[in-house]
């Protein structure tokens, strides 16, 4: 006679349940059976019908279960009833969902077991202890009381946690216990579970975890303590749970991660995961193995897929893990630069610099009317649309993609106060940008457009609060780029140190010295014209003090000649 009986929860995929049941029920091993009184009664009476050949299932009194509620206790409790009066060989207890899985031959768990007779194995920590419940309510689950159910009237059970909260309506522990916590997936001996069972003091603990929050995580592992000859505070159950606490679900492609955690079930499975169950209750092994059920092996794995989830790969979004703001594992894929201002004062400055670095370089990517590719192409790499409509609906995304869809080439763009300046904000706080800005550098353009001065005004005000409002996000405590920031006037007083220390960054050790610098737009005049916008009321202080001589600027005579190095 097996010493071995299993206590199953079911509530869905009962044609799993079913194969999970006879496997166990055809190696000696006696099931006893708790379906969810929501499961209609055709459904039932099918599940019933195909396991009616195996004598040594049982079906146990149905209740409505619900997640979080004292029903999941009293469903295993009167399963475990009746397995222990009516299998008396049975020596533990295994409690498993219709989810679990058996992971090896039901010959080595029992072997397991058997020599570990007096052994309880249940996670059973102190409140103090626990770090992983989500949602708080460590010790509050059992001080406070919670006859609203958390899904179903979550406004009844919040207002009424804040009213205990308020009032101090905290109740004590019954004399004796102390509660503790754990995993719901127990396997207790028949010595320890008759003893919960049969405690004198049985009604008044039940009342009192009644109102306990998640009972099943409490009720059972809280009593061991009282009972028990030798606890293993752990399960055999391989159950991994998500940062929102919600349980992990196995499918086809986890069949080698499931070996390797010589567990010897898991929940929870996919219904549809034909290979794993096809896998598992046919492979019986041929040898006993004996090996320490350690899930640990496969920590690293979970670790990483809560990374992924929770902050994504760099500078990659997508529906399904789309992560939440400032969660972010990388804003973008890789490094970038961005040039503020420079095509302003410099002639031709993009193909200067794709000459310099050898690679294409962009125009005003965020340019209100169109996207500026390098050469001016309508779709850029991954099918990038140069349409201002589909590129400013969600700009950052744009911009990602961008550097996502280009990855081993360094992506390099025009930016200005005529731009779109909702990436602002965004690039500041990218470690991957290198953001250079020429302030002031917008007034070059209007200095040579001969259009009505009071047009000219009007712009000008409008250009210098967007690039003061850009100046400032980039100089913020949060900013993470690589940020370098002239006046107009700082920049043109020494360009090609300027222009060296922004390529050095990029190309790093590579870089060459400059033997020829870009070259800069006629500012014969420039003086007089940010003079006159002071007359007329604008100061465009983000220029600098650009120097005056005699009433009139007169740059030096090589000033837009190739600067060389002497």
């Amino acid at each position: 006679m097996s010493t071995l009986g299993f206590v199953m929860l079911c509530h869905t995929a009962l044609d799993r349940a079913a194969q999970v049941a006879r496997h166990w029920a055809e190696r000696d091993c006696p099931v006893v059976i708790h379906v969810d009184k929501r499961v209609t009664r055709d459904r039932f009476d099918g599940f019933r019908k195909a396991l009616a050949d195996l004598p040594n299932v049982r079906f146990t009194r149905r209740l409505r279960c619900e997640w979080g509620t004292w029903s999941l206790v009293a469903a295993s409790q009167g399963a475990a009833e009746i397995l222990l009066a009516e299998f008396p060989s049975v020596r533990h207890v295994y409690l498993a969902s219709g989810s679990c899985l058996p992971l090896r031959p039901v010959d080595e768990l029992q072997a397991y077991l058997a020599a570990r007779p007096m052994t309880d194995f249940i996670e059973s920590v102190t409140i103090r202890d626990v770090d992983w419940t989500v949602g708080g309510l460590n010790d509050e689950r059992f001080k406070l009381r919670f006859p609203f159910s958390w899904k179903r009237q979550r406004f009844l059970f919040d207002r009424f946690v804040e009213l205990q909260r308020r009032f101090k309506l905290e109740r004590s522990m019954p004399e004796g216990v102390v509660p503790h916590l754990g995993s719901q997936w127990w396997c207790l001996t028949r010595q320890t579970l008759t003893a919960i069972l049969q405690d004198p003091h049985r009604r008044k603990i039940e009342n009192f975890f009644k109102l306990v929050w998640i009972p099943d995580e409490s009720y059972y592992q809280t009593l061991v303590r009282n009972y028990s000859r030798s606890i293993e505070s752990r399960s055999l159950t391989l159950s991994k749970f998500d940062f929102q606490g919600k349980p992990h679900v196995f499918y086809d492609d986890h069949l080698h991660l499931l070996r390797r955690s010589d567990c010897f079930v898991a929940r929870k499975i996919w219904p549809k995961a034909d290979r794993l169950y096809r896998t598992f209750l046919t492979d019986d092994g041929a040898g006993t193995r004996m090996a320490e059920p350690a899930p640990g092996k496969i920590d690293r794995v979970f670790s990483k897929a809560l990374e992924r989830r929770t902050r994504g790969r760099p500078g990659l979004y997508m529906h399904s893990r789309f992560p939440n703001p400032d969660w972010e594992n990388g804003k973008t894929a890789a490094p970038y630069s961005v040039f503020h201002g420079f095509n302003d004062l410099f002639e031709d400055f993009e193909g200067w610099l794709t000459r310099r670095i050898g690679s294409a370089v962009h125009g005003n990517l965020f340019d209100p009317t169109r996207a500026r590719f390098a050469g001016d192409v309508p779709i850029y790499a991954g099918c990038l649309s140069a349409c201002a409509e589909l590129r400013d609906y969600n700009p950052e995304a744009f911009l990602t993609n961008l550097i996502w869809n280009t990855r081993g080439e360094r992506q390099v763009f025009m930016f200005g106060p005529r731009d779109n300046q909702r990436p602002g904000a965004f690039m500041a706080k990218d470690a991957n940008a290198q953001i250079s800005v020429i302030s002031g550098a917008w007034a070059v353009r209007l200095f040579q457009s001969n259009r009505n001065f009071a047009d000219i005004r009007a712009e000008a005000a409008q250009m210098q609060r967007h690039e003061i409002d850009f100046v400032n996000t980039l100089r913020h405590v949060r900013s993470r780029a690589d940020i370098r920031i002239w006046t107009l006037a700082e920049f043109i007083e020494e360009p090609m140190e300027n222009l060296q220390g922004i390529l050095d960054a990029m190309e790093g050790a590579t870089a060459l010295r400059l033997t020829a610098a870009p070259k800069m737009v006629n500012l014969n005049g420039f003086a007089t014209f940010l003079q006159a916008l002071k007359n007329q009321g604008l100061n465009p202080m983000t220029v600098g003090d650009f120097p005056q001589e005699g009433g009139a600027y007169r740059p030096p005579a090589d000033r837009n000649r190739p600067y060389l190095v002497r």
